[in-house]
């Protein structure tokens, strides 16, 4: 028979081990409290944008997929702006912070292509392997980066998994152009190199400010690009 104590002790311990510890404070921070906070905002626009990615997906209006899901990591990628911005921010607020922007990277950069790549072949069984190999990448590369993060020299293991969305919207301006399948097909290699890449055991370089302005005018025209491709429809 299993002790009950030794069973509770256990669980109390893998919380401990996943970051969910277990507090002894009666004054707990109420959830939505952490709402209230500019950087978690920026954060939770990222996933309102990631979701409605998803759902223009799933009614196969790629272009808007597209955009929702750019505007999505451009939000994502700002976050880190404006934490850095706000150095007096709590410890506690940072951490939940920090939690929510994996988490939605997952929804936004992995859920998002899985289901782009499984709507573009009509939900073929086929399709299924790739849609998987990205989110599992997904799950991976993140949950490795919570643990060991960037080193002392500036560098973390595996391609950002926000990099799968940058590439998939380029890709996608190819399915005007080329057949329906060949254009699937490309489109379902570069989703299954992006997943390799998120876990490939290569040491990437944080990039640097330009870079941020360089996605920012992707985006931008991007958007533009889509919109008129949207308006053509």
């Amino acid at each position: 028979m299993v002790d009950g104590r030794k069973v509770a002790d256990t669980d109390s311990e893998m919380r401990e081990s996943r970051g969910g510890t277990e507090s002894r404070d009666t004054q707990m921070p109420v959830i939505l409290s952490f709402v209230v906070d500019w950087p978690n905002i920026v954060t939770l626009l990222g996933l309102c944008g990631g979701v409605l990615a998803i759902f223009f997906a799933l009614e196969q209006n790629y272009p808007a997929a597209i955009i929702a899901m750019l505007w999505a990591v451009l939000f994502d990628w700002y976050d880190g702006v404006v934490a850095r911005a706000l150095p007096k921010r709590s410890e506690s607020h940072k951490s939940v912070g920090a939690h929510m922007d994996s988490l939605v990277d997952l929804v936004t950069s992995g859920v998002g292509p899985a289901i782009l790549l499984l709507s573009i072949s009509d939900f073929s069984a086929w399709a299924y392997p790739g849609a998987l190999a990205i989110i599992m990448a997904g799950v991976l590369r993140l949950s490795y980066f919570d643990v060991f993060g960037v080193d002392s020299k500036g560098t973390y293991a595996g391609i950002t998994i926000d990099n799968s969305p940058i590439v998939v919207s380029a890709v996608f301006f190819l399915e005007s152009f080329i057949n329906h399948n060949a254009f699937v097909a490309i489109l379902y290699v570069a989703i299954l190199v992006m997943a390799f890449l998120h876990v490939a055991p290569i040491r990437v370089r944080k990039v640097g400010r330009i870079f941020y302005y360089i996605f920012t005018a992707y985006v931008v025209m991007a958007t533009g690009g889509y919109a008129y491709i949207l308006a053509a429809q």
